[in-house]
């Protein structure tokens, strides 16, 4: 079993080169999963400088660890919409995903892209609530979309009650974005990969963007990562809680056409997938707030009980959840110079892509149907009246949680804490004893840390950012490491 997602398996991809010297560009693209090399291939031949930087490698973040879905059929996200903004709104965001679907076909078919794209069934169904299905069903077909009604899925499993569409897809998501980023760079789209930016300052018309030796000037700045890691002007942490989930993947005999989800509590999202030798059935289960249950171990092992079959891929992910259920996309000032792309309530692959043409439509002065839809501006609503206190609360007590114990029950021998000089140090001793020293406590916003005894990571519970065991920095929002240096 290998602890990775499957789409890290037997691919790769030129490394690009780390950012050596100080430039001046018209548009700074921060982070290089699909939002960001979206955007950026949708600004190739204009006439524009552009840079990408990604403080890690590209696409190897959240988006190699999606499920790899395009699809408009998101559980009951319609019914959802449709209370907290208005049936119009609902309908429009329907229309931007079925747009994200052609617009990501549209790119792999004019550039000959192989990215297994496959053209499936969606379903979604559920065991325990058939009103929310119905509801969710009868808004698709007042909305124009012919869905067709069933109580089984392909592979002969009985559901109670469900119904699917027949125009989505899946596809290998690191596959098209490895595409993506060599026609940026044959198109001359600056990319520069392992170069965090510290700090943005502006100056007059132009941001300055410091990196950890250089600089970049640019009159755009585009945040198109994951979750942001300035908290003036948008407060992030206020706006938005992170989910989590754990996905399998293990072999089948028969590559199923068709993806699914539930529609009530616990969430299973299901899809297949083929390489050149085997057929695999991906399996998502046990998301939950990411500041509640943080007990790794036993998470992991929920999900191995569900299908109890051993997989031949384990891994996790982690998704921003809006408090209004529409992602944030698009400018953040009045000068639509600084933009923002994040969000996406479990729904990546579609609203990733979405975002890259509307960010690039509001920097190139540009009509898009959709920008007033995400706009990251937005006022009050019913569904941030309705979810605004638990976000809050449920920051609180992680912060509080992180604070007051931290040695949890679950933890084993090999994970310790000390105070040396004053200082909260976190201890993990490998299995050739060796000692892994870290600073307990998040760069972010200052959460204590738990250890991730299956990934082998130091995880910030309050806002994801991730650690290796020695300390560097693999997620954000964290832009720094936790490495310890004696004194």
């Amino acid at each position: 079993m290998k602890r990775k997602s499957i789409w890290l398996e037997g691919i790769s991809s030129n490394t690009c080169p780390k950012l050596e010297h100080d430039i001046d560009v018209d548009v700074l693209i921060i982070g290089g999963g699909i939002t960001g090399i979206s955007t950026a291939y949708h600004l190739t031949s204009q006439n524009l400088s552009v840079c990408l930087v990604e403080k890690n490698k590209i696409a190897e973040g959240v988006t190699s660890r999606t499920t790899g879905k395009l699809t408009y059929l998101q559980e009951n996200i319609y019914t959802k919409l449709k209370t907290y903004h208005g049936k119009e709104k609902a309908k429009l965001y329907l229309e931007s995903q079925k747009k994200a679907i052609q617009l990501v076909k549209g790119i792999i078919k004019k550039e000959n892209i192989e990215c297994d794209l496959q053209k499936v069934h969606s379903y979604v169904f559920s065991n325990q609530n058939e009103k929310k299905i119905c509801n969710e069903k009868n808004l698709l077909h007042e909305f124009g979309i012919s869905v067709r009604d069933t109580t089984a899925l392909p592979t002969g499993e009985n559901i109670s009650y469900g119904f699917y569409v027949e125009d989505t897809y899946v596809f290998h998501p690191l596959k098209y974005a490895y595409s993506l980023k060599d026609i940026c760079l044959h198109r001359g789209i600056s990319i520069y990969e392992n170069t965090k930016i510290i700090s943005i300052d502006k100056e007059e018309e132009q941001y300055l963007c410091k990196t950890e030796n250089h600089m970049i000037k640019a009159k755009y700045v585009v945040f198109a990562i994951h979750y942001p890691y300035f908290i003036i002007p948008f407060w992030m942490p206020l706006k938005a809680y992170i989910e989590k989930s754990y996905i399998e993947a293990f072999k089948v005999d028969k590559n199923y056409k068709f993806s699914a989800i539930t529609i009530s509590s616990p969430t299973i999202s299901t899809r297949y997938h083929s390489d050149k030798n085997c057929h695999y059935q991906l399996y998502l289960t046990n998301s939950h707030n990411l500041c509640i249950k943080n007990n790794e171990k036993e998470n992991f092992e929920q999900l191995l009980q569900t299908k109890k079959i051993s997989p031949d891929y384990i891994w996790s992910n982690k998704d921003i959840m809006t408090v209004d259920s529409i992602p944030y996309i698009g400018s953040i000032n009045k000068e639509n110079t600084l933009l923002i792309g994040t969000g996406y309530n479990t729904w990546g692959m579609t609203n990733g892509s979405i975002a890259g043409k509307i960010i690039s439509d509001i920097i190139l002065q540009k009509q898009n149907p959709y920008i007033e839809l995400f706009d990251p501006k937005r006022g009050i609503n019913i569904g941030k009246l309705m979810n605004f206190p638990i976000i809050l609360g449920s920051n609180v007590y992680s912060f509080a949680k992180s604070k007051i114990r931290k040695q949890k029950s679950w933890y084993p021998s090999s994970v310790r804490f000390e105070i040396r000089n004053g200082e909260n140090l976190a201890i993990y001793v490998d299995e050739n004893q060796k000692e892994h020293i870290v600073y307990n406590v998040c760069p972010h916003l200052k959460c204590g840390l738990i250890f991730n005894e299956v990934e082998k990571t130091w995880d910030c519970p309050c806002h994801g950012s991730r650690f290796d065991i020695d300390g560097n920095c693999i997620e954000g929002p964290s832009n720094y490491n936790i490495t310890y240096k004696a004194k």
